[in-house]
């Protein structure tokens, strides 16, 4: 069993004891039991075996979650729940490899909230995820499996107001559209930062790991046939993915997304579990399964249909690549 504990810096417990002229041999002991109950504001981890590294498979919700845990843990027990925040962080070994499964919540805020969080609390050596995406592109259908090895934002955006005589939107001074609009969404590229830049700058996607995007495609070779449907689902690697904070369900969205980005799919978490892991120089993977066609479809959307049998598809894949980790 691991224990938890907090750490406390060498340079903390120093200033303590600096404040003390005078103590009696048994006080320096006393004030760094207060600093480590008391503490100076440093971040807390999780205390594990130093060879230990984990790799993180996240998913956003009730399906994805079962999918993952029947692909890695397969009826079995995890090595040991943590909770922290209220999300549960769950040790698993599958394979001679230790894995951390747990969720992101569901859409942007949540998801760059939870990756941050995982970061912060264990030592991680790659970031994965599968879940389920809405398909815009018109050659993929519901069941396939997609692996996009680049992530960009759709939200991302200046809404404008016409002008007077109908000639176009009033756009703020600042503003140079990196891309055609949808009406009066101009979208644009994202602002970031991380160690090693000076001051913060626009970034317009957010990579996958090349070596992740390698064991993908060696995967292909190793992957189970998946069907729904009847039709066996097709597994791609490399492409564009989009992501926002919006349950996109929109045909002419659709049709305009996909001309911009030439993207395979679009989520809710994808880009934003990109974007910190990109600020964390975190090697990362997203695998994302289509359950609908975001509003390509006639009547109502098919995702709360499809979620489970299609969260499964990608659970499988991710579980492949996985095996072909180095």
């Amino acid at each position: 069993m691991k224990t938890v504990v907090p750490l406390v810096s060498t340079a903390c417990k120093a200033s303590a004891l600096a404040n003390l002229p005078r103590m009696a041999p048994w006080t320096p002991i006393l004030v760094i039991l207060i600093v480590v109950v008391s503490g100076c504001k440093q971040p807390i981890r999780d205390v594990v075996p130093p060879s230990t590294r984990f790799i993180a498979v996240m998913s956003a919700y009730a399906p994805e979650i079962a999918a993952n845990e029947a692909a890695f843990l397969n009826g079995g027990q995890p090595v040991k729940v943590t909770t922290i925040n209220g999300v549960a962080f769950k040790h698993v070994r599958f394979e001679g490899r230790d894995l951390l499964l747990f969720p992101s919540g569901v859409s942007m805020v949540n998801a760059a909230m939870t990756t941050q969080l995982a970061l912060n609390r264990f030592p991680i050596s790659h970031v994965l995820f599968a879940g389920i995406a809405g398909g815009i592109n018109p050659a993929h259908h519901i069941g396939d499996v997609v692996v996009p090895d680049k992530w960009f934002h759709h939200s991302e955006a200046v809404y404008a107001n016409p002008k007077p005589d109908g000639s176009g939107y009033v756009l703020p001074e600042y503003f140079k559209a990196p891309y055609t609009n949808f009406s009066f969404m101009f979208p644009d590229h994202v602002w970031t930062v991380r160690a090693g830049m000076a001051k913060p700058a626009k970034q317009e996607f957010f990579p996958a790991d090349p070596a992740l995007i390698e064991a993908s495609r060696r995967a292909l070779k190793t992957m189970p046939p998946m069907t729904y449907a009847g039709r066996t689902a097709e597994v791609s690697v490399g492409g564009n993915g989009i992501a926002g904070p919006v349950f996109m369900d929109n045909r002419e969205y659709r049709k305009w997304a996909f001309s911009v980005w030439k993207a395979d799919c679009l989520d809710m978490e994808s880009t934003a579990i990109a974007q910190v892991c990109w600020a964390n120089k975190t090697p990362f993977l997203i695998v994302r399964s289509l359950s609908d066609l975001a509003g390509g479809q006639e009547g109502v959307n098919a995702a709360d249909t499809t979620e489970g049998p299609v969260s499964a598809h990608a659970s499988i894949v991710l579980r492949e690549i996985v095996r072909q980790i180095k």
